[in-house]
């Protein structure tokens, strides 16, 4: 198997991946509205509320929020700045692309790598729960999708690249 197409593969790979969990996250948006929901009714309607269930409110929409930036990347629904690359050529548009991902997307994502791992180490070291009294546990599970969406974010910004180069290679 040569590099080029295996390249391709791990590219295609990387998108069935985050477009697997980019649908995920779809449900569970849905999921997330439907409790805020009932939440708002228990509260309005019949004076009641559940402090593990605000939790969770708010743990689907890190969960939604985290995940769905490879998501997000992968069908260019990112920001960006097209003022200048509206009058580009196609190959000027993937130079752009590949500079930016090379030098911008993949340096967060190493950076918020390096920068979370002590953070989640230390949360799993002390199996970290809510602060609040009837919230949930396990709050080291949730922290430890910032590093997971970092690794997400640049797996999806090498494929991108990838996909740039070989529009940069490309004859006009």
């Amino acid at each position: 198997m040569n590099a080029p197409r295996g390249i391709g593969r791990a590219a295609a790979a990387v998108d069935a991946l985050n477009e697997a969990i980019g649908r995920a996250c779809g449900w569970l948006t849905l999921a997330m509205v439907a409790l805020v929901f009932a939440l708002v009714l228990a509260r309005y309607l019949f004076a009641a509320g559940s402090l593990a269930l605000q939790e969770a409110a708010l743990w689907l929409h890190a969960v939604v929020f985290m995940l769905g930036t490879a998501f997000a990347l992968r069908h260019g629904e990112h920001v960006r700045v097209d003022i200048l690359q509206q009058r580009w050529s196609a190959r000027g548009k993937a130079r752009a692309e590949l500079l930016g991902t090379l030098l911008f997307l993949l340096p967060f994502c190493a950076f918020m790598l390096w920068i979370s791992l002590d953070y989640v180490a230390a949360s799993w070291s002390l199996r970290e729960g809510s602060r609040e009294t009837g919230g949930l546990p396990g709050v080291f599970v949730l922290k430890t999708l910032i590093p997971l969406t970092a690794v997400l974010l640049a797996l999806q910004g090498l494929a991108l690249a990838w996909r740039a180069w070989q529009g940069v290679r490309t004859v006009e």
